[in-house]
């Protein structure tokens, strides 16, 4: 690349940085006037004087190059954002704007002139802040009210919800290959063999990749409260305010926040476990679970409903060990969908008949497709 073209994409730079900055202050600060919650408003304002400073930064860098700072307006995104937050609350704008600081929190990790200035941790920080805010304002939401009711009971929450869907994959998947081979074939052992072979590759393929899913996120989380203890190591004041901020969004007074902040920051040991905590929103000693049992825990579940379809073949053969599969399929479907309305909502009568209708749907389409191939092959 030449001078002039380098040049050039580095004024393009500078001026797309300054443009998200000038945004940023223009959106936190609509969110600060919208705000009936003072805590919440001073939060916000403290966010908009930081994207003001990064503003102020990117101009000073263009003066330093000697070329005149560009009069930017906020875009007509965040002039939007900010009208819709003005017009319906806060709120109604909170999860656009914590994805878009999770999208922007690394922007500047690959810029030397602002990861010099420290703008990479303050993008990081706003990110955890936005997300504090989103889990916490807007009072008691939808789901903590239908709890209270008695219409959204957890059971087992999202454990509930994988062990259902690991069978579910296993029941569906099997069925789908059981009936596809029927179809293909007459003989019922070659059936069962295909049948078994698919349960056994289907239970290994989830387990190694709840264990790689698991083991990735353990990994992934190490890391992140690595880096925070190297920057509670290197800056225990800036993480102190992080830390008196967040407090804030959950609706302490700043008095209260920031003395709580100050008593947790004092032991090294209990101010990495709460930063990890409240702004990372990980558990130091769980960090997601165990990969083992998680990938041992997917092995069974899988096994389990792939063991429906294939069931009747060990003491049936031809259209009968095909009825059997279907019905002891179905009831298992049945059942499954049944489960699927603890947390859909749904009745347990639709779940169950629209659970049987998809996997008998599936089945047909790969009877029909064996049916022909085996035609065809023959």
């Amino acid at each position: 690349m030449s001078d002039g073209a380098g040049a050039a994409a580095d004024r393009r730079r500078r001026r797309g940085n300054l443009q998200g900055e000038v945004d940023g202050g223009a959106l936190y600060t609509a969110l600060a006037e919208s705000e009936p919650d003072e805590n919440l408003s001073k939060v916000y304002r403290r966010l908009a004087a930081i994207e003001a400073a990064h503003a102020q930064f990117w101009r000073a860098r263009n003066r330093k190059s000697g070329e005149r700072p560009p009069d930017l307006r906020p875009s007509l995104r965040a002039r939007s954002l900010g009208w819709l937050a003005r017009r319906f609350g806060p709120a109604f704008v909170l999860p656009t704007v914590a994805a878009g600081e999770a999208r922007d929190s690394s922007a500047y990790d690959d810029q030397a002139d602002a990861a010099a200035a420290g703008l990479p941790k303050d993008e990081r920080s706003h990110r955890r802040i936005v997300e504090a805010v989103e889990r916490t304002s807007g009072g008691m939401g939808g789901a903590a009210i239908a709890g209270l009711e008695g219409r959204h009971r957890s059971v087992g929450g999202n454990a509930l919800r994988a062990a259902v869907l690991g069978a579910n994959d296993g029941l569906v998947s099997n069925l789908s290959l059981v009936m596809g081979m029927a179809g293909a074939v007459s003989s019922g052992r070659l059936v069962l063999l295909a049948g078994a072979a698919g349960l056994v590759a289907g239970a290994c393929s989830m387990a190694m990749g709840e264990w790689l899913s698991v083991n990735s996120s353990r990994e992934f989380y190490e890391s992140q409260i690595a880096i925070e203890k190297q920057e509670l190591e290197a800056s225990p004041e800036e993480e102190k305010e992080e830390l008196v901020l967040i407090y804030q969004a959950k609706g302490l007074p700043e008095a209260q926040a920031r003395a709580l902040a100050e008593t947790l920051i004092s032991n090294e040991a209990t101010a990495l476990d709460t930063l990890a905590r409240e702004e990372l929103g990980i558990d130091p000693e769980g960090l997601g679970g165990s990969p083992c049992q998680a990938a041992a825990a997917s092995f069974l579940l899988f096994s389990l409903g792939a063991a429906f379809p294939v069931a009747p073949y060990l003491f049936l053969s031809g259209p009968a060990a095909i009825l059997g599969a279907l019905a002891l399929s179905g009831v298992a479907m049945a059942a499954i969908g049944a489960a699927t309305s603890l947390f859909t909502g749904r009745t347990a009568l639709f779940s169950a008949v629209r659970q049987m209708a998809i996997g008998f749907l599936a089945a047909a389409v790969t009877y029909g497709v064996g049916r022909l191939l085996g035609v065809a092959l023959s």
